[in-house]
């Protein structure tokens, strides 16, 4: 039976997809009875060693084993074929598997990320079929092959699976290889045809290249004056505008201007009144605020068209082929609760919880009067995004970009020199330096830049970052250093963790956390280092700056949730009622957390998030990598970075709270981020 199992989970390998007629997944055929007949077969056979495997395992089976499969008979058949009671056996089998789905899963990421490069790297040739490739998903029919060849029956038996309260209450007594276990568990809870998986994976393709491609030319803004604030430069949404905003804190009355100016190109992308034509195209002159157009001969557009909801297209678009995904995901039957419950591994609840009772606190209002003190002014909605605490605020960015730019003039430069000395001055030892960057490869990214996990060892994880012609300026290195964060956890985390199938984090917050541990050190990294004395200061203000970023992100993951909850109970709406509505929401949420300390009753500004519309309901993972982040924070003080990465990391993917207790011995929460940024503001903070 062994050498059947194994013949069995190698077969996937060989299995084509192209040539079967794609059927779509029917109710289970199987009663009661069957089952409960099916566990007394096996528990004669096997007797009571394993019996609580057994009566978990079964119904789980049960559930997903339609007509197509075969008889009630045929699958006890099956059952009492392919279950494994020796412990040796089972944990062979759990190797082969492993190995396999490395594999599997390995090459098909590699196929993914070779022909989305077009779309992603600004060093590769377009061509019309590109955005239909990117569009495919190599692993769309994974689940229907598992389930024709019958493996995920046999993985379903020998590995069944744990609820999440589950994996928190049992977790605490498990080893590495019970949690391996319990994670082969989760591969099939659902079978989702290839035709809804692959639906979706175009959906989110096409979304993404939407918002890959939406730039704004700075230099054809003006003021109602006619005044050109910007230099020629273009900014995607919402990532340039945002981080453009941050830039200029520094600069009084001209900062103040251009701030504004960003805060209503803002606004007319979200409402959508954003003339079609000034949107990544630099024929045109706009002016934001009259919202006027003028031609390249400079005579003024009578009646620009607007961008015709664009944005809230392709977010309906997406929530439809979610909705396509719910009717096969029986455990987690919406998009809400697989990207909470599945995915984070916290509820959506909780979440709400969190985030609601954090921008509800006391301290966010003293810490709104510290900005308010130190900028000299009453705050405006786009001071949610208020960067004066970090260290570099105080730095002009054209100086700093003087600095990358001769220091990364190319990818090159930067995967030679600039990842080996980034892990260097964090103490990483010389091997691991070698092989974490020997790990990563760096490209220049159409969009803002992201980090692309590989998931096969033998292949690299991909850093993506905007490299001009004249090479990375500081917003380029600035991502490049929170995108380097996510490729050392990803590398730490796919080649020494115990088993494979552990590989990675318990969600995308706790990659998000390190790389906002590298990400706050980029100036550090540079060669700025704090004044003589001005330590605890420092500490105070990175600990009011993540306060800040908590904050501001939070409103922002509460309209997203919102949303989407919207959504559900509105699921026939059309995309002028879903902009009303996420207009409605931003709002609300606004004026109940934001408003009474940054003005401006009714701003919209919480929904410019382009996450919303290409990385549905990702944004949550940000203010819980936020939270944790600063637990980290804590827990490296006094110590080497490196070390404390690498004792952390490698257990891989527990479930969250399992994971902090091991990282930092508490479990995530706001009490500590709130604890100290009240303590911050004793020091004396100008």
């Amino acid at each position: 039976m062994k050498r059947l199992l194994l013949v069995l989970l190698a077969g996937a390998l060989l299995c084509g997809s192209c040539c079967k007629k794609e059927k779509e997944t029917a109710m289970s055929n199987i009663d009661q009875n069957t089952v409960q007949a099916t566990i007394q077969a096996l528990q004669d056979k096997y007797g009571d060693a394993t019996a609580d495997r057994i009566q978990r395992s079964v119904p789980q089976a049960a559930s997903l084993w339609t007509e197509a499969d075969g008889t009630p008979e045929e699958f006890t058949q099956f059952c009492l074929d392919y279950y494994v009671a020796d412990s040796a056996e089972r944990h062979l089998l759990a190797d082969r598997l492993q190995a396999n789905l490395e594999s599997i899963w390995g090459c098909a990421n590699k196929v993914s990320v070779d022909l989305k490069l077009p779309l992603h790297v600004t060093d590769c040739d377009t061509s019309r079929l590109d955005e239909m490739f990117g569009g495919y998903d190599p692993s769309a029919h994974f689940d229907d092959d598992m389930f024709e060849q019958k493996i995920a029956f046999a993985v379903v038996l020998n590995f069944p699976f744990y609820t999440l309260q589950e994996k928190d209450s049992l977790g605490t007594s498990w080893t590495s290889l019970d949690w391996a276990y319990a994670r082969l568990g989760d591969l099939f809870t659902s079978r989702v045809p290839a035709s809804c998986n692959q639906l979706l994976a175009n959906q989110l393709a096409a979304a993404d290249n939407y918002i890959s491609n939406y730039n704004i030319m700075m230099g054809r803004l003006r003021d109602d004056n006619g005044n050109a604030l910007f230099p020629d430069m273009a900014l995607i949404t919402h990532w340039g505008l945002r981080d453009e905003l941050k830039t200029h804190y520094n600069e009084g009355d001209s900062g103040l201007m251009k701030q504004r100016m960003i805060y209503q190109v803002m606004c007319r992308i979200i409402d959508q009144s954003i003339p079609q034509c000034v949107i990544n195209n630099d024929a045109y002159t706009w002016y934001p605020v009259s919202n006027k157009v003028l031609d390249a001969q400079g005579k003024e557009l009578s009646n620009p068209e607007s961008e015709p909801l664009t944005r809230y297209q392709y977010f309906l678009d997406n929530f439809h082929a979610m909705q396509q995904v719910d009717k096969y995901n029986p455990m987690y039957p919406t998009a809400i609760a697989r990207a909470f419950d599945q995915d984070m591994e916290v509820g959506y609840d909780e979440i709400e919880q969190l985030f609601t009772e954090f921008c509800s606190s006391p301290v966010v209002a003293d810490v709104a009067k510290v900005i308010e003190k130190r900028l000299g002014r009453k705050l405006e909605p786009f001071d949610i995004w208020y960067d004066g605490f970090k260290s570099r605020s105080a730095i002009n960015e054209e100086d700093l970009s003087a600095i990358t730019r001769k220091l990364y003039p190319t990818k090159e430069a930067f995967a030679t020199k600039g990842m080996p000395s980034i892990l260097r001055q964090l103490g990483f030892p010389q091997q691991k330096i070698d092989f974490i960057c020997s790990k990563v490869t760096v490209d220049p990214s159409r969009g803002a830049g992201h980090a692309w996990e590989s998931n096969m060892k033998s292949d690299n994880a991909r850093l993506r970052t905007r490299i001009a012609a004249d090479g990375m300026d500081y917003k380029g290195y600035n991502i490049a250093v929170h995108e380097f964060g996510h490729n050392v956890e990803q590398t730490i985390t796919l080649h020494d963790v115990d088993n494979y199938i552990m590989k990675g984090v318990p969600n995308t917050a706790f990659t998000e956390a390190l790389a906002f541990v590298f990400q706050t050190r980029d100036l550090e990294l540079l060669g700025y280092k704090a004044g003589k004395g001005a330590e605890a200061n420092q500490e105070a203000l990175m600990t009011l700056d993540i306060f800040w970023g908590c904050y501001e992100i939070m409103g922002v993951s509460l309209v997203d949730m919102y949303s989407w909850s919207w959504l559900y109970q509105h699921p026939d709406a059309t995309k002028e009622q879903l902009r009303e509505q996420v207009m409605d929401i931003a709002k609300q949420v606004w004026n109940r957390y934001y408003a009474p300390l940054l003005g401006e009753e009714n701003s919209t500004i919480l929904a410019i998030y382009s996450h919303m519309i290409d990385s549905p309901l990702y944004l949550p993972n940000y203010p819980y990598g936020h939270l944790i982040e600063f637990q980290l924070e804590q827990q490296l003080k006094g110590k080497v970075i490196a070390d404390e990465i690498m004792r952390m990391y490698p257990v891989g993917r527990l479930t969250p709270q399992h994971w902090m207790r091991h990282a930092v011995g508490t479990e995530v929460s706001t009490a500590p981020l709130l604890q100290a940024a009240a303590e911050a503001l004793k020091q004396n903070i100008q």
